[in-house]
């Protein structure tokens, strides 16, 4: 068996608003209904977690202002999951649910106590998407006028993790011991300060919160770069990566189980989870047609623009800029952002695609391509997983309620039927249902 996730695009913000199955809620986006709908659904279908992508700007890398990323929503708005963690955590009962932090800007203390208050709100289902955060603008935020170098965040990122470890730990087991006949409410002996002191971050301690359900919360990261591969290799319990294709998807998974080894782990103590966007029909016929439709519809300028300016987000390069007749130019040291995903887009115009062929063909949120009924999409995962020897996918389908429904109650039905998935979990904690198989 695998485990499935699903990656939320966009995180706590507008989803598909414009799409044929947004629904009358669409505008209300704001309001926790949709999310509500999806974690059932997703519970229903016995997925491990869900998780919220977010950030902390504005983007204004393409072309020099907001504009075309206020026009297309794209990284705005985003509202904090953490704050939606706790209503969806009231709304199910196993589903894991994951927001995402930053390293680079989330104080540790504050980190620590927000994860610890989630997994008692959820009953234990809390896990935390670690990023460093790639932007400028967002480091402008935070009184910085430029953000940190890329290796530098990740060093950054050890030190901050090591720190809120400890902060978790510093209430003993059996602190708390509410003893009625004395009046004793935790036992002073076991909560110790921390007294930390490190190359960039200073905490006294200890946390002014009891220990939630985990201990210590499930650790998520997505970074592909070796520095983020290692820090994930020392710190995560799933790794979210998309890697293209079964070859690269098999030398990712052996790559980070020699790391986790390395760093004194097993490879079964991190689980490597690939995105993916399977394209589902009644007939396989259908789903192939769909999926051409979806080609056709990259290929039109307001996609060719979005694809643009989602590039210059992630490298902080302005791609208005570059001739889109002539073949993306050498970015070689210019990318101080997310390079695994301009990394993929160099590879992908090695055979010479011009800067438009590229934007109209370039995947970024899928390993595989997966096209037909939900039957023939569960045996082309299964084939895909024997053969990777990695531990599971994750969805990252646009949100609404009918592509909800045709993963939940078409895919993971499938799943369910070639013994590829849990038919129902386990435990009650979201590290115990990870961690079983």
């Amino acid at each position: 068996m695998f485990h499935m996730g699903w990656f939320v695009g966009h995180g706590f913000s507008v989803q598909s608003w414009k799409g044929t199955w947004s629904g009358a809620g669409a505008r209300e986006w704001m309001q926790p209904d949709l999310y509500v709908d999806m974690a059932r659904s997703l519970e229903r279908a016995c997925f491990d977690y869900m998780i919220f992508e977010d950030g902390l700007m504005i983007p204004d890398a393409f072309g020099g202002n907001m504009d075309t990323y206020l026009k297309y929503n794209m990284e705005c708005p985003r509202h904090d999951p953490t704050a939606l963690i706790g209503i969806l955590g009231q709304a199910t009962s196993r589903i894991g649910l994951i927001p995402t932090m930053s390293t680079s800007f989330y104080p540790p203390f504050m980190a620590a106590r927000m994860l610890v208050t989630l997994d008692h709100l959820t009953r234990g289902r809390v896990g935390g998407n670690l990023v460093t955060s790639s932007s400028h603008r967002a480091a402008q935020n935070f009184g910085h006028e430029q953000h940190f170098e890329h290796d530098l965040r990740y060093r950054m990122a050890d030190e901050w993790m090591d720190l809120v470890g400890k902060l978790w730990g510093s209430w003993e087991p059996g602190a708390v011991v509410f003893d009625e006949e004395t009046g004793t409410f935790a036992d002073g002996s076991k909560v110790h300060t921390i007294d930390f002191a490190g190359e960039f971050f200073r905490c006294r301690g200890p946390l002014n919160a009891v220990p939630g359900p985990q201990g210590r919360p499930v650790i998520c990261q997505a970074g592909g770069s070796p520095a983020g591969r290692e820090f994930a290799a020392r710190n995560a319990d799933t790794v979210i990566c998309v890697p293209l294709g079964v070859a690269a998807m098999k030398a990712y998974r052996e790559d980070m189980s020699a790391r986790l080894i390395a760093a004194g782990r097993k490879p079964a103590d991190c689980k490597v989870l690939y995105l993916i966007r399977p394209v589902l029909a009644e007939t396989d016929a259908e789903a192939q047609e769909k999926r051409q439709r979806i080609r056709a519809a990259q290929r039109e300028q307001a996609s060719i623009e979005t694809q643009l300016a989602v590039m210059s987000y992630f490298s902080g390069l302005d791609f208005s800029k570059f001739d889109l007749d002539k073949p993306l130019p050498d970015l070689t040291g210019q990318v101080n952002g997310h390079q695994s995903s301009m990394t993929r887009y160099a590879k992908d115009s090695e055979d010479g695609k011009t800067l438009r062929e590229l934007v109209s063909t370039h995947e970024t949120t899928t390993s595989l391509e997966l096209v037909g009924t939900p039957d023939t999409v569960a045996a082309m995962m299964g084939e895909a997983m024997e053969e990777v020897g990695g531990d599971g996918f994750l969805i990252s389908n646009d949100v609404d309620r009918h592509s909800i429904a045709q993963i939940a109650d078409g895919l993971a039905p499938a799943l369910k039927r070639r013994g590829l998935i849990r038919e129902s979990y386990t435990h009650e904690h979201f590290r115990d249902n990870l961690l079983e198989f």
